[in-house]
Order: C-alpha cells, then structure tokens, then sequence
C-alpha cells in the first residue's frame, strides 16, 4: 500500500504540473508563437531569413542577428521553440538557430534586469556575457559538427520553397502584429498587469470552487509550484474545445476553409481575452479586473483580423493555419508528456539535498546546478525567485549560475521538442554541449566569488578555448577529408 501511495503522489504531481501550465503559460505564450511559426514559414520566403540567418551568411551578421532577436523575446523555452523550428525549417543555419535558442531564453532584456533587481547586478552581468559567448560559441560548434547534415538541410529548403522571392508589406506587417501579441500576453510591466476597472459575476461558491480545485490540483508554492485557479480551469476547458475545433477545421483546412475553421479561430480569440483579464473568486462571486494586457491583446486582435481581411489571399491564409497547425501536432504532444514528467519528478526533490550538494563550488556542485534546471523547470521570470529560495537554502552562488543558465535551456520537454525539429544526435549534442558550458560557467563564477583573480580565471579560459579551439579544428579537417573523399567517389 506505502507503495501504491507512493506512485500515486507521483502521478498527482504530474497532474498538477501538467494542469497548472496549461492554465497559466499556454495561451498568451504558446499560441501566438505557434501561428509566428506558421506565418514565418508559410509567409517568408527564404531569402528573407538566408540573407541574415543563413548557413553562408557572413558569422558576423548572422550570429549576432541571432542573438539580437533572442534578446528581444521575454520568453520561455517552451514558446522559443516553435519560434526556432519556423526559422530553421525556413532556411537559417544550424548554428544560428541554436544560438536564437539558447540566447532568448537565457538572456534577454527582462530576465536580465529581473536577475539583476533581485539577486544582484553582478549575476546579471555575468549571465549577459556568458550567455552571449556561449550561445554563440555552441551554435559555431553546432554548425561545425554536423556541417554536411547543415548543408544537406540547405538543399532541401532550396527544393521546398522555390519560387518564393519577395516578401509583402502587408506580410510583414501580419507578423509584427502576432510578435506584438506575444510580446503584449507575456511582458511584465505595470501599464499591461494593472487593473483599470473591475465588475462582479454573482455566482455563488466561487470560493469553495477555488479550494477544490487546489486541494484536487496539489502543489507547494515554496517550491515555486503552481496551483489551478479558477480561471486556469476555465481556460483549460476552453483550450479543449480549441483542440475540437481545430481538428475539424484546420486538420481539413486544404478541401476548404469550413466553418470549423472560423468557429476555432472565434475561440482562439475569445481565450486569449480570457487569459488577459484578472479573475478574483470569493464568496459573493467572481471578480472580473480589466487589465491593461487585456486592452491590448483586444486591439491587437482586431489589428490581426483587419490585416487578416484586407492583406492575405485565401491562399495565404490557409497555408498560415496549415503551417501552423501542423506545428502544434508536432509540438505540443511532447510538450504535454514533458510537463507531466518533470511533475513527477519534482516529487523526488527535497530542498534539503541543495546545501548538501550545491553549497559548494564543485564540479558536482555546479553538475546538481544544471539537473535542478531540466528537473525543476520554470517559466520564463519564474526561475529568478526559485534561484532566491536556492541561495537561502545554501546553494552556492556559482552552481546558482549554473541553475539559472540550464533551467531556462534544457527543461525536459524542451529536450524531447528539438529532438523531433532537429533530431536526436544533434539534440542531445546540444544538450551535452549546454550542460558542460553551464558547469564551467558556474565553476568560473563561483572561483571568482570565492577570490580567484581575474588573472588566474583568463589564463584557464585561455588554456580551455585553444583546447576546444584545437579540437573543433581537427573536427573541421575530418570533414573536409571526408567531403574530398565524397567528391574523388562521385567523378570516379
């Protein structure tokens, strides 16, 4: 029975967790990067995103345009990975999609003045260049070791997007107005969480309902756990039927746009608002706060029909549904098994096993660091505070780096996602290569906390980079022997 107990706490955690993300971050977050995704690769043509992206694009512009685009979006690994598959089945190189990846979540302009507010200015400055060299140097490495898969994937978006020149204004301008939606559903700033006016539901119980759904939906908020609000439980429902209505709809969308279609988008809108509001349940009813986000997200919306309307054929339109669609029957799936599974596994973590692992500035120390991060995942802005509880338990401030490098990067169902884009060898290439730059970013932080000069820490970054520096070369000659060899096969 102790164990039947047991599995049983584990699958209520996965269940929470499972129910609490998608009540709290799929909609404003999730569903506006699903239809970026579709709209970037049904709308843009290649050369759009080869000019600046591209495998032959010059390391100077593409690596930086990668890492200047990630550092606008304030947003978690889970909503920068549709992001990252659009621009990646659209042509970028392998490398410069891997650093708009890492660096979006790891370093952009709110997550770092979060950090640097909370926990201190000079993490923040550290996770600013350390993200940077290392969200560039790993999508170097990346483009390096798999330079022939890279130039393989070149050929093959050559063949399935010929014929696609130019982009349109109006093209655009759609896709600016999506980005703005995410950015509006997801930006925490006063003027979209304030409430401008409020008006009250008369339904009774609301109260009770609330302390039913947390005691059937268990959670721990010193753990940065999330309950089921009353509100996340009428998004849920609507987000199922969403799912209803999409497959009717979207799934067919090529014999025609039916009325499925309208009657899933008409949704999609209705939830998205329902998201941006602030729901208050108490005894007399349920409070209804309109809040600034939920102003915005209403104007962008119609911006998004007219444009909708006036600038894209029907053609246009069911390409961006499809593209879109088929996204979220990629993704999302995995997505669900990951959130239910570090649930689970969050079950298994006692905060007492932090000091005793991460209080000091080891290569386990930093190694717990970076576990902590795939295991105990947390949305975007949320991973700050849990790093507070980590430094009051007594973890060391450099495994504490190595936490806030990973959990933004190597959260399990981001893992499992980019296996599915990418596939697995280069995914877990990835994976090992952000682990390892985590770990030594901490060691290196956490030796310069503990009084390590600067000196001393530039000489053995030194000795490291013309290691890695003398190993990539001999990968790059392999290559370059094999792709000669390839050539001398072919003529013979």
């Amino acid at each position: 029975m102790e164990i039947f107990g047991w599995i049983v706490r584990l699958l209520q955690g996965g269940a929470a967790n499972l129910a609490a993300y998608l009540a709290a971050h799929v909609l404003l977050c999730l569903v506006p990067a699903f239809f970026i995704a579709g709209g970037m690769t049904s709308l843009i043509p290649k050369e759009a995103i080869t000019r600046f992206l591209g495998r032959k694009a010059p390391k100077y512009v593409s690596y930086p345009a990668a890492a200047a685009a990630g550092s606008l979006l304030a947003v978690c690994s889970c909503t920068i990975v549709p992001l990252f598959a659009g621009i990646y089945k659209k042509g970028a190189g392998l490398g410069p999609a891997i650093t708009f990846l890492f660096f979006a979540p790891a370093a952009n302009i709110l997550a770092l003045a979060y950090t640097g507010v909370a926990i201190g200015p000079d993490l923040a400055f550290a996770r600013l260049v350390l993200s940077l060299g290392f969200g560039v140097g790993i999508g170097m490495i990346m483009a390096l070791i798999f330079s022939r898969s890279d130039s393989q994937h070149d050929l093959e978006t050559d063949e399935t997007f010929a014929g696609k020149r130019s982009i349109r204004w109006g093209n655009i301008l759609f896709l600016l107005l999506l980005a703005a939606l995410l950015i509006a559903g997801t930006l925490k700033i006063d003027l979209l969480t304030g409430a401008y006016t409020r008006f009250t539901l008369p339904i009774e119980g609301m109260d009770r309902f609330q302390n039913a759904l947390y005691q059937i939906a268990l959670f721990d908020a010193s753990k940065g756990e999330e309950g089921v609000s009353a509100q996340g439980a009428v998004l849920i429902g609507l987000l199922a039927l969403i799912g209803i209505t999409a497959w009717k709809g979207f799934e067919r969308i090529f014999e025609g746009i039916n009325r499925w279609v309208w009657v899933s988008l008409g949704l999609i809108s209705f939830t998205l608002l329902v998201a941006a509001v602030r729901m208050v349940p108490h005894a007399g009813g349920l409070d209804i706060e309109i809040t600034g986000r939920m102003i915005a997200v209403a104007l962008l919306l119609v911006a998004v029909a007219f444009t909708v309307r006036r600038q894209l054929s029907q053609d246009d339109l069911r390409d961006w549904l499809w593209e879109s669609w088929r996204f979220v029957k990629q993704i999302f799936p995995l997505l669900i098994v990951g959130v239910f599974a570090v649930g689970m596994i969050r079950q298994l973590i006692r905060p007492e096993w932090i000091e005793g692992l991460a209080g000091k500035n080891t290569i386990l120390g930093n190694a717990v660091g970076v576990l902590f991060g795939v295991f105990m995942y947390f949305p975007t802005l949320v991973e700050v505070p849990i790093a507070q509880m980590f430094l009051g338990l007594g973890m060391h401030r450099g495994p504490l780096l190595a936490y806030l490098m990973a959990d933004p990067e190597l959260s399990l169902q981001s893992i499992l996602i980019i296996s599915a884009i990418i596939g697995r060898p280069k995914a877990w290439t990835y994976v090992g290569w952000v682990a390892l730059f985590s770990v030594l970013a901490g060691l290196a932080y956490g030796a310069w906390i503990d009084g390590v000069t600067a000196f001393a820490l530039i000489s053995y970054f030194a000795a490291g980079l013309a290691a890695l520096a003398l190993a990539l070369w001999l990968v790059n000659r392999r290559n370059q022997q094999r792709a000669l060899s390839s050539v001398k096969s072919a003529q013979l």
